[in-house]
């Protein structure tokens, strides 16, 4: 599936509250903006190239890495900082 105007990345549903989103490798850092989402999402790093990050409001950066688990709770800023090659996971809305 291609990325969606205006999204940086793709995205595949696997269930109604679980999808796959995959940040290519020629995706614009300054695509990867702040924002917050509306439900609490729990996501799991499935594939990641080399330095990839992820980032909460208030808060330092810090490394992911495939197999890394990370809560999101709703209504919360945070963002992916891009790194080299792709970025694949899976997020699961609760």
């Amino acid at each position: 599936m291609a990325a969606s105007i205006g999204n940086p990345y793709s995205d595949t549903k696997l269930s109604d509250n679980k999808f796959s989103r995959v940040f290519e490798e020629d995706v614009e850092s300054g695509d990867l903006i702040w924002h917050r989402d509306k439900k609490y999402r729990v996501v799991e790093v499935i594939e990641c190239g080399d330095d990839w990050q992820f980032q909460f409001d208030n808060e330092l950066p810090f490394n992911i890495k495939t197999g890394t688990r990370i809560d999101i709770p709703a209504e919360e800023f945070h963002r992916v900082i891009k790194g080299q090659g792709h970025l694949k996971i899976k997020v699961e809305e609760i």
